[in-house]
């Protein structure tokens, strides 16, 4: 029984992958074709992309009356993020070049986002729907600062372009890949949680692990395109696009949905490694001009140290 839980749970993810993958390449396309300069597609829509599959889950996952599943995620998703996907991406690119004039504001925004439903969650116990409303607005009032701010240097048009046919038959395989994602994040949560009463798991120890690390692949995939057509700055604005969503809008909607709430001693560990990573994160992108390769591999064996911790704790706790 266990083990065909397992199988279908894996099969669930691979498909959650593979849809993934495929909504990002034909919204690249459709970006392309209504010619979005390269700043809102890498920002906006390529985080917004990338992030569907946390977006599903956390919807799925309310609507079951599991929104643990999605905090777990969201969660696991930022700390994968700005660890393993950030650092392979570097490391790839043998150092990444920082566009400093952004980066500061981008990031240290990014940096009070990922805190923010972490401060409510501590204060509050659970995420309620007001605290939804919060994230949403906080999203709003980012959003707005985004698409308004000015960066000439990523204000130039991107130069593929489509015939109609193909952007039409692009639009098809969108929203035919998007509906594939919807349902196979449905069956992600479904098996993820029998998984998890199977394994004697709590659903956050799903979320942080298991699924966040089949939701976060999409990401992994674009970054290590953009690393190697020679465009790291885009790799990690879509990063801290995706954490930005994935803190606010993915949380927000999921909260609104099904207040959230959890076991605090094991949300205050994670919470707490996704506050320091994040930190972290925000002292490489600003010391310098530069993320070095060995910046890089220290966001890994982040990582690492993480996933070591969290598990001797579950072995604690139970």
């Amino acid at each position: 029984m266990v083990i065909a839980t397992i199988a279908w749970f894996l099969g669930a993810c691979i498909l959650l992958i593979i849809a993934g993958s495929i909504l990002l390449r034909s919204l690249s396309r459709l970006a392309a074709f209504l010619r979005i300069n390269e700043f809102i597609a890498a920002f906006i829509l390529m985080a917004f992309c990338t992030s569907l599959p946390e977006l599903f889950i956390g919807i799925n996952s309310a609507l079951a009356g599991k929104p643990a599943l999605s905090l777990g995620n969201v969660i696991g998703s930022n700390i994968i993020e700005l660890t393993l996907v950030a650092g392979i991406a570097i490391v790839l690119a043998r150092g990444i070049k920082m566009e400093r004039r952004f980066m500061r504001k981008e990031v240290y925004g990014m940096v009070l986002l990922a805190a923010l439903p972490m401060l409510l969650m501590f204060l509050g116990k659970e995420l309620s729907r007001l605290d939804g409303l919060i994230l949403l607005g906080a999203f709003a009032i980012y959003f707005y600062e985004m698409i308004t701010s000015k960066h000439a240097s990523f204000n130039k048009p991107m130069r593929e372009r489509d015939s109609h046919w193909i952007a039409l038959g692009t639009f098809v395989l969108f929203l035919a890949s998007a509906t594939t994602l919807y349902f196979s994040a449905k069956w992600v949560v479904a098996y993820g949680s029998e998984l998890a009463g199977a394994l004697g798991m709590p659903p956050l120890l799903i979320g942080l692990f298991f699924v966040s690390l089949g939701t976060t692949l999409p990401d992994l995939t674009f970054s290590a395109r953009a690393v190697l057509s020679k465009h790291s700055t885009l790799a990690i604005g879509d990063l801290v696009g995706a954490v930005v969503v994935n803190s606010t809008v993915v949380l927000g909607i999921a909260a609104l949905i099904c207040p959230i709430t959890n076991s605090f001693a094991l949300f205050i560990t994670s919470a707490a490694f996704l506050i320091a990573i994040t930190f972290l994160f925000a002292t490489f992108t600003a010391s310098g001009d530069r993320l070095t390769w060995r910046e890089g591999m220290s966001l890994i064996m982040f990582y690492v140290v993480f996933v070591l911790v969290e598990l001797s704790l579950q072995n604690y706790f139970a």
